[in-house]
C-alpha cells in the first residue's frame, strides 16, 4: 500500500500565516522546471540549502483525466510514497491549465500530498500558445480569476500564482492585485514579459517586482537575474520581496544558496583548491554532485526520467565537458531505453567517475594558487568564470547557437506537454569553444534603465540559454 503524504490541516491557512507557520518562511526556492524539478533534484536541492521547492509544470486537464495510465505517476507519483512525504516538504504542485473545472479535478488528486497549489501564468514557449495556458492567459483576467477563485474556495491547501510583468509598471501592479483578490496566497512575479524568452530573454526587471510586493499584501516571491549567492541579497535589497526564485542558476549549482560559511570546504584528504568560495558563496566539484544526484535516482523508488537525468548532468558537468570532449560523446550516446533504466544509470555514474578523477588531478595541479588567481572574468560579460571542476553559472550563448537553442525547447516541451519523454542529443562538437573576443558584440546587452541592478549584473546578458542539441529545461 503506497503510503499517504503528510495530512492537510484542518484550518487553511493563507497569505503570510500560510508562508511562516506551514512554508517555514522560506527564502531560497527552485522554480517549476519542465523535465527538471522532479523528485531527485529536489532532494538534492534541499540538501544544498533550497527551502521551497516547485514541482514541474503539470498539464492539468491531462492529469485528471489519466487517459494515458503513465502520464500521472510519470509527473507526479502518489502510488510509491516518495513526492510529497515529509522529505519532500515544502512542496507547491504548479498546473498548467486553462478550465477552472478540469484544474480543480487534477489538484484535488495532490491536495493531501502537498503544501499547496501553484497555477503557472508565466510559460511563454510556442507550446503554451498553442495550448493556451500559461503567460498567454494574461490579458484573460476573467478567467484566470475564476481559476484561482475555484481552487481557493474549494481546495484544502492554498492556492499561489506564478506571474510574468507587463511592459508597464502600472497594468503589472494592476494584475497582480486581480490575481490576490481572486484568492491567491502567494504571488510569484518573474521579473520578464512574455515577449523576453530565449535570446531575446535580456534582464529581469527588479523595479516592477518592487512595484508588486509594494501593492500586494500576500508574500511575494522574486524570480529573475539570481545566478550567484551574491544575487540573493542584491534582488532582496532591489525587490523588497520575502524570498527568490531560482530556474537555471540552480540546474548548473544547485549549491547556489549554500553560503560559504555555512559549511566547512576544507577537506585534509583533498586539494585546498577542490572547493571554491566566492563572494559567499560555495561552488562544490561539479562531478562530486552529479555522483549524489546519480546516487538519488538509484536509492529511490520513484523513477526518474533519462531526459531529466541527461539534462542535468551536461549541465552540472558542462565546465569540464568541453575540455573531456571524449567523456561529453561517450555521455550523449547512452540510450536510457525507459523511465528509470539503471542500466543506463551505471553507466552514467562510471563516466562521472572517470571525469572526477581527472578533475581531482586538475585540482591538485592547480593547489597552492590563490583563489584570485583561479577565478577570471568572462570578456564578453564581466562576470567571473570559477575553476573549471567546480559547479557554476553557464552564460555565453551566441545568437545563433541560442536561435537554435530555443527551436530544439518547443520541440522538447511539445513533446513533454503531449505525455512523452523529449529525445536529448548529444551535445555537438564546438559547443564550449572558446568565448568570442573581447572587442566582439556577440551576446552584448544594453544596461536596463528600470532596474538598479549591480554594476556587474547589469553587464549580463541570456545567461543560461543552452547550445543548440544539448539537452533543455524549460521553467515555467
Amino acid at each position: 500500500m503506497a503510503q499517504s503524504g503528510p495530512s492537510t490541516p484542518q484550518t487553511k491557512l493563507g497569505g503570510y500565516d500560510f508562508f511562516r507557520k506551514v512554508l517555514g518562511s522560506p527564502k531560497y526556492v527552485v522554480a517549476p522546471m519542465v523535465d527538471q524539478s522532479e523528485l531527485a533534484w529536489r532532494t538534492l536541492s534541499r540538501k544544498y540549502g533550497a527551502q521551497l521547492i516547485y514541482t514541474p509544470m503539470i498539464n492539468a486537464r491531462m492529469f485528471a483525466q489519466d487517459q494515458r495510465k503513465s502520464y500521472r505517476p510519470e509527473m507526479f507519483d502518489i502510488e510509491n510514497g516518495e513526492e510529497g512525504a515529509p522529505g519532500d516538504r515544502p512542496l507547491i504542485v504548479q498546473f498548467a491549465a486553462n478550465d477552472p473545472d478540469w484544474l480543480l479535478k487534477a489538484a484535488k488528486i495532490v491536495e493531501g500530498h502537498c503544501d499547496a497549489v501553484d497555477i503557472n501564468l508565466g510559460c511563454p514557449q510556442d507550446i503554451a500558445r498553442r495550448g493556451h495556458y500559461g503567460s498567454f492567459l494574461q490579458d484573460e483576467w476573467d478567467l484566470i480569476y475564476k481559476m484561482i477563485n475555484n481552487l481557493h474556495k474549494n481546495l484544502a491547501i492554498p492556492v499561489t500564482a506564478k506571474f510574468r510583468v507587463f511592459p508597464t509598471v502600472e497594468k503589472t501592479v494592476e494584475y497582480a492585485k486581480m490575481l490576490e483578490s481572486a484568492g491567491a496566497q502567494i504571488l510569484t512575479c518573474h521579473g520578464r514579459t512574455r515577449e523576453q524568452r530565449g535570446h531575446h530573454s535580456g534582464l529581469a526587471d527588479w523595479e516592477k517586482i518592487r512595484a508588486v510586493k509594494e501593492a500586494v499584501s500576500v508574500p511575494v516571491i522574486a524570480n529573475g537575474n539570481i545566478l550567484f549567492h551574491s544575487d540573493i541579497e542584491a534582488c532582496l535589497a532591489a525587490t523588497g520581496a520575502d524570498a527568490v526564485m531560482s530556474a537555471e542558476g540552480n540546474l548548473y549549482n544547485p549549491a547556489l544558496f549554500l553560503a560559504a560559511s555555512s559549511s566547512s570546504l576544507a577537506d585534509p584528504a583533498l586539494p585546498s583548491t577542490w572547493c571554491v568560495a566566492s563572494d559567499g558563496g560555495a561552488h562544490l566539484p561539479h562531478t562530486r554532485l552529479a555522483l549524489e544526484y546519480l546516487a538519488i535516482v538509484k536509492g529511490q523508488k520513484t523513477r526518474t526520467k533519462g531526459s531529466a537525468v541527461k539534462g542535468h548532468l551536461f549541465k552540472l558537468l558542462r565546465p569540464a565537458l568541453g575540455r573531456a570532449t571524449d567523456l561529453r560523446d561517450r555521455l550523449g550516446r547512452i540510450q536510457v531505453k525507459r523511465v528509470g533504466d539503471k542500466e543506463a544509470w551505471d553507466q552514467y555514474e562510471a563516466i562521472v567517475r572517470e571525469l572526477d578523477e581527472r578533475m581531482l588531478a586538475d585540482a591538485k595541479a592547480a593547489e597552492g594558487t590563490p583563489v584570485d588567481e583561479l577565478i577570471t572574468v568572462h570578456d564578453p560579460t564581466g562576470l567571473k568564470l570559477m575553476p573549471h571542476w567546480v559547479a557554476q553559472p553557464y552564460f555565453r550563448a551566441a545568437p545563433k547557437a541560442a536561435a537554435q537553442a530555443e527551436q530544439n525547447e518547443e520541440k522538447a516541451e511539445e513533446v513533454v506537454a503531449k505525455g512523452g519523454e523529449p529525445q536529448c542529443a548529444p551535445e555537438p562538437a564546438g559547443v564550449d569553444a572558446p568565448p568570442p573576443p573581447p572587442d566582439s558584440a556577440v551576446g552584448k546587452r544594453a544596461h536596463s534603465e528600470r532596474t538598479p541592478e549591480p554594476d556587474e549584473l547589469a553587464k549580463r546578458v541570456r545567461l543560461t540559454q543552452e547550445e543548440a542539441g544539448e539537452p533543455v529545461a524549460v521553467a515555467s
